[in-house]
């Protein structure tokens, strides 16, 4: 079996990382990057019909930890409430706000959440609003979308689930509308009553 490494010119085809088994489809001549799982470099050819599916290789702690610390940064500079994506690209945090029903992730310049990147499709996933809630659906992508280390075709998303697009990774965040402190009806029955008064 064909064994190669990332940074290699590869030609297209399909590649399981062989320390976690993620498997991940080049078109035209992209280089092998670092696999998305787990961040290893070596890979050999793997077939796009084998049943393969992407190994649920977690973070380390180190960066299960930084990454948690820059979600909780984000709840709190986000002032508006709704739902919205955290990921990093190129190292700086990025807060993408869903508002419309239909929001495209992937590659193509049309993208509404773009990566130029060879690990995503053109066209690789779709988030879905609508009144029963939010959804995450796979656009017919080669490397397929992850939900919680899950491949699935579509997934209803709940706060806080993790969606893997390639080699990014996404955090589904909803913030709900901030409540303010209700008076007891005691105090409040005192306050008028002393206005009356007065």
């Amino acid at each position: 079996m064909e064994s190669l490494t990332s940074g290699t010119m590869a030609g297209a085809g399909s590649f399981r990382c062989e320390r976690c088994g993620y498997v991940m489809t080049l078109t035209s001549r992209d280089a092998l990057g670092d696999c998305p799982g787990c961040r290893g470099r070596s890979f050999a050819r793997a077939s796009l019909f084998s049943a393969a599916t992407q190994s649920s290789s977690p973070l380390t702690a180190a960066g299960a930890g930084a990454n948690e610390e820059l979600i909780a940064r984000a709840r709190e500079e986000i002032e508006s409430p709704g739902e919205y994506l955290l990921f990093e690209d190129d190292g700086e945090p990025r807060t993408v706000a869903l508002t419309r029903e239909w929001t495209r992730i992937g590659r193509s310049l049309a993208a509404d959440v773009r990566f130029d990147d060879p690990t995503v499709s053109r066209r690789h996933a779709l988030i879905v609003r609508q009144a029963d809630g939010v959804r995450v659906l796979d656009d017919r992508s080669l490397n397929g979308v992850f939900v919680n280390g899950e491949r699935v075709e579509w997934r209803a998303l709940s706060d806080g689930d993790e969606i893997v697009v390639g080699r990014y990774r996404m955090t589904f965040v909803t913030i709900a509308p901030k409540v303010h402190p209700v008076q007891p009806l005691e105090t409040a029955v005192r306050s008028r009553h002393t206005q009356t008064l007065s």
